[in-house]
């Protein structure tokens, strides 16, 4: 005996057919989180595309702790301040911005340290125009105030690390993991040290321009080769650097 199945039933049951068809379909573009459930889009496979190393401006600071009867500064941090004075005529997209505090136990002593600071950076061949002074007095008044100079410089930055926002085991909430993908964290680690090691973020974006060749080095070269001698260059301790003879 065979049930006729009502046509009623028969649309209802294509209908929720064809809603979850494409409900998974849409799962397989974006997926819930398991902690936070909130909605990821599908990670790329590049490490690069998943942590880019960005080129912005940013800080460069040093902070200078002055004691209430101290008056002057000492000689690491004189050496602080010729640092950054250096670095600042060889990357420094803006003014020093010198932060000295008021108002607070340390602000005598820390008006007469910044004298030499000034001292200090015109020594070093940063122009009066170049450091803008500004006074403070800190929030908690039982932190020590220090003097703060920094500038703007252009760097580069990746990150940040350390975020999962899927589990990297087998799971329901993890489908990626089938199918044998980087975790999203892989890779950002290298990435950031990278962007925080690169000495001219230039160098990311677009090469150096040659430097003129060594011209008499080079006629040393052409002359060896019209007379039909090896070119390659022998130092006379060459033979020193040998571990051993063995084989002589």
């Amino acid at each position: 005996m065979t049930t006729k199945v009502p046509a009623d039933r028969n649309r209802a049951l294509r209908l929720g057919g064809a809603l979850a068809a494409l409900s998974v379909a849409l799962g397989a573009c974006n997926t819930l989180t398991p902690t936070t459930g909130e909605l990821t889009a599908g990670i790329p496979n590049d490490y690069r595309q998943r942590h880019p190393i960005a080129i912005q401006e940013a800080d460069r600071s040093v902070e200078l702790f002055i004691g209430n009867s101290r008056g002057g500064l000492s000689a690491a941090q004189r050496a602080d301040v010729m640092g950054l004075a250096q670095t600042w005529l060889r990357e420094g997209t803006g003014a020093i911005n010198a932060d000295v505090p008021t108002g607070t136990p340390n602000a005598r002593a820390a008006a007469d340290s910044f004298r030499e600071v000034r001292a200090l950076l015109a020594a070093a061949g940063v122009p009066p125009r170049g450091v803008v002074v500004r006074n403070y007095r800190p929030d908690d008044p039982r932190q020590l105030a220090t003097i703060r100079l920094n500038y703007p410089k252009i760097t580069a930055v990746a990150g940040p690390c350390g975020l999962w926002p899927e589990d990297i085991g087998p799971s329901i909430h993890n489908p990626s993991y089938l199918e044998n993908k980087p975790y999203y964290n892989l890779g950002c680690a290298y990435q950031r040290n990278m962007a925080a090691m690169v000495d001219n973020p230039a160098d990311l974006v677009q090469p150096r321009p040659e430097t003129p060749p060594y011209t008499a080095r080079r006629i040393t070269g052409y002359e060896k080769y019209k007379k039909g001698v090896t070119t390659t260059t022998t130092y006379p301790e060459a033979d020193k650097a040998k571990l051993s003879d063995t084989g002589k």
